[in-house]
């Protein structure tokens, strides 16, 4: 067909509303355990990232308990393994933890990681880079917990020499370290140098408790001493501390020099009263922090219970925020919560008493700041909220703020698992920004959404509830500084339909709304499934005058979608063409889309044997 006859078709274009369900690219984990091991292959049709780095994989689901130490190790002969390790259900962004080579030979991987709390995880197998393919080997295994060596004894004022070796003690990562054990009282500062011309040098401060080292503190690189490590720490409560000497990025060799001395005067705390804010600032004669960094000190009276925010500002430097109890035991730290380089913490006190506040640049920096302590309420009950609903808000000051400082309105809703609800968030005075999680003391987002709506800085968050039960949402500015009148349009999307059939050498009328399916991208699409026979070739063309047209090609693997070929213009511009050969025989699923979020419009595609 030639295209001036597609051009045609569109005199009767016919909404089509056949969507499917599932997540653009994804994989339906295979369970496994600890103790398995496992024989697979990269092959072309395996489930793959999308971009410019792109990449196969295979993905394999693991229960695990608080505290279990795993180790993952993946060998191959015919690509640079790579693992990664997810939380279920948050694949999309950063890994918990990853490696490349850590298996010590070769391009092998191992991976050891022990999470904080029991749950289910996501190992991802994958090459280090590109869509290589090929066998390789995965063995899951659980790592005894590394008996802590008996250490060398170090007193304030000596310093030793050593050498750390392959054969060392081993820290939780698998790295080898050097211990020294001293004594020190309570509030007591002393100041650990770490030197080495044969490695980048990394200290760490802890205790041993029930046979487990618990690390306190750390440096890395210290103030104005290049490579080496320098670390002032005051000693929370009286007793034995063990100092590790280390390398950064673990299994390096070589001579190092160890020493401890007394540690440079605590900055004096200056008072501070909840609900002051002072002018301050930092120069070359401040005090030191404990990472060597110019730094003043503040103290106040709090109760338990009470939720304060404290907030630094400062056109001079990025600001950087410490919360100490009395004892100087951190309780919390910020860098940019409050925007724009400016750091802001909010924190519920745990005890009646005195805390600390260090103010401070995040580097060795000096300058002008404002320091500012106050109560700040809980937020209030969320307000609920209907589907077919549209409220007119109003974010002003006085109102529940989170904990970067930016007012918000909630609104609770009731859902069943697999629902797909809609908020639509429009304001002229500020960038709108929508928040999801579930219902609790604690507001835990799941989901959220900035420009989705793509007109401008409102923003549309399309989401699908993971379970039966009641959820929040949030409508706040992107910004600490954003006020102002908003609207927010509640809709219920129903749950995700199956996709609709399509004969080879037929022809498809449909258009992309709002209301469609969306992938992980926030782009909708219809879906129609197939069949075709092994090594059947055919041609999939996809035309509209609306939207910059995109097709692909994939298999649904237990309602996930995983996508085996795509094009975007190859007919034209804005027209797509996709040649492409069945592997195998069965059914598959094309899906008919736009190039971009939030375009809509009428669409023809049509499928038939290639030429």
């Amino acid at each position: 067909m030639r295209h001036s006859e597609y051009r045609a078709l569109f005199a009767a274009v016919s909404v089509v509303a056949l969507l499917s369900s599932g997540s653009v690219f994804a994989q339906t984990p295979a369970d496994t355990r600890i103790g398995a091991e496992v024989r697979g292959r990269l092959e072309e049709g395996d489930a793959r990232t999308r971009g410019g780095d792109a990449y196969r994989y295979d993905d394999y689901r693991v229960q695990l308990r608080a505290g279990q130490r795993l180790q993952v190790e993946m060998r191959s002969s015919d690509f640079d393994a790579y693992l990664e390790i997810y939380a279920e259900g948050r694949t999309s962004g950063d890994s918990l933890a990853s490696d490349d080579d850590g298996a010590g030979s070769g391009a092998n991987a191992r991976l050891r990681f022990t999470p904080e709390s029991d749950g289910v995880y996501i190992v991802r197998a994958r090459p280090f880079s590109g869509l290589e393919t090929g066998a390789y080997t995965l063995a899951l295994s659980e790592r005894v917990a590394p008996r802590q060596p008996r250490p060398g004894r170090i007193s304030v004022g000596g310093n030793v020499s050593g050498r750390l070796t392959s054969g060392d003690a081993e820290d939780e990562d698998g790295n080898n370290f050097d211990a020294f054990a001293f004594r020190a009282g309570a509030g007591e500062r002393v100041a650990v140098l770490l030197e080495s011309d044969d490695f980048d040098p990394l200290v760490r401060i802890g205790r041993v408790v029930n046979g487990s080292f618990v690390q306190a503190a750390e440096n890395d690189d210290g103030a104005g001493k290049g490579l080496n490590s320098y670390l002032v720490f005051t000693a929370p409560q009286a007793g034995e501390y063990v100092i590790q000497a280390a390398s950064l990025g673990g299994g390096a060799e070589g001579d190092y020099r160890l020493s401890l001395e007394q540690g440079p005067p605590a900055p004096e705390a200056r008072s501070i009263a909840i609900g002051d804010e002072v002018d301050g600032r930092l120069d070359e004669d401040s005090a030191r922090s404990d990472a060597g960094a110019p730094a003043d000190l503040y103290r106040f009276t709090g109760r338990a219970g009470q939720r304060v925010a404290i907030s630094l500002t400062a056109d001079d430097f990025d600001s950087y925020l410490e919360l100490f109890d009395a004892n100087h035991n951190s309780l919390a730290t910020d860098d940019d919560g409050g925007g724009e380089l400016n750091a802001r913490l909010t924190f519920v006190l745990p005890d009646d008493g005195d805390y600390l506040i260090e103010a401070r640049g995040f580097s060795d920096a000096t300058g002008s700041y404002d320091l500012k302590l106050e109560e700040v309420a809980p937020p209030p009950p969320p307000t609920a909220l209907s589907f077919g609903q549209t409220v007119q808000g109003d974010l002003k000051e006085g109102g529940a703020t989170d904990e970067a400082g930016r007012l918000f309105d909630g609104y609770a809703f009731t859902g069943t698992e697999g629902q797909r609800v809609q908020a639509v968030m429009r304001s002229g005075d500020f960038d709108a920004l929508l928040q999801v999680g579930k219902a609790g003391e604690e507001f835990e987002e799941l989901a959220s959404d900035d420009d989705g709506l793509r007109q401008g800085t409102d923003a549309r968050l399309t989401f699908t509830l993971p379970e039966d039960g009641d959820y929040v949402l949030r409508a706040l500015p992107y910004s600490s500084s954003g006020k102002g009148l908003y609207s927010l349009e509640f809709a219920d999307r129903g749950p995700e339909p199956g996709p609709g059939s399509l004969l080879i050498g037929s022809i498809a009328r449909g258009s992309l709304t709002e209301a469609d399916a969306m992938n992980d991208e926030g782009v909708s699409f219809d879906a129609y499934t197939f069949k075709a026979k092994a090594d059947e070739k055919l041609r999939f063309i996809m035309i509209s005058p609306a939207f910059d047209a995109f097709v692909e090609v994939g298999e649904d693997k237990d309602g996930d979608f995983r996508s085996l070929a795509e094009d975007d213009d190859s007919l034209s511009d804005t027209h797509a063409r996709l040649d492409w050969t069945a592997p195998r025989d069965g059914a598959y699923v094309v899906r008919a889309r736009s190039f971009a979020p939030g375009s809509t419009g009428d669409y023809v595609l049509t499928v038939e044997r290639q030429p």
